[in-house]
């Protein structure tokens, strides 16, 4: 008799261990998540856990950001420990105004470039360059790229007839 209730005290207390033993990483994968969806600033951010340590990845888009992330990971009772994977954002590059020129200078320049394409005729209004003639295939790309150099609003090379 003093064997089977050993055997049922060991059977009852095998069930009762994994109990003790707390949330599982899928269950605290789960809250961390939801931390993170309750910022719209931190729905980039990925997160994965195992052993009850967050690991966290993506790109935000400022340290400030990168903190909060973490801190809100942190907070998700059960979670160790966070290792925090995430990168702000590069900031914008700059972008560098268009330089459009004024017709009178615009018209000297875009006769300088196609001085070299005797077939191929120019006329300039308002920024925008309009190309009339006919030119070989070959010599098209240098020409565009010489027209393009002057920088008009636009060019105009529909009236072109390449051969």
């Amino acid at each position: 008799m003093k064997r089977i209730l050993a055997l049922i005290a060991i059977v009852a207390f095998t069930f009762a261990l994994p109990s003790c033993k707390g949330k599982s990483d899928a269950d605290l994968k789960t809250a961390a998540e939801a931390a993170l969806q309750s910022n719209p600033d931190l729905t980039t951010v990925m997160v994965d856990v195992k052993d009850a340590v967050a690991t966290i990845s993506g790109e935000v888009k400022d340290p400030a950001t990168q903190s909060a992330a973490e801190s809100a990971v942190k907070s998700v009772e059960g979670i160790k420990s966070v290792e925090n994977l995430t990168s702000p954002a590069p900031p914008p590059l700059p972008v560098a105004p268009v330089t459009i020129s004024a017709d009178d200078s615009l018209t000297t320049a875009v006769t300088d470039a196609i001085k070299d394409h005797p077939t191929v005729s120019a006329s300039v209004a308002g920024g925008i360059v309009t190309l009339t003639g006919e030119i070989s295939k070959d010599d098209l790309k240098v020409l565009m790229q010489k027209v393009q150099a002057t920088k008009p609003k636009k060019v105009d090379s529909k009236g072109l007839t390449v051969k």
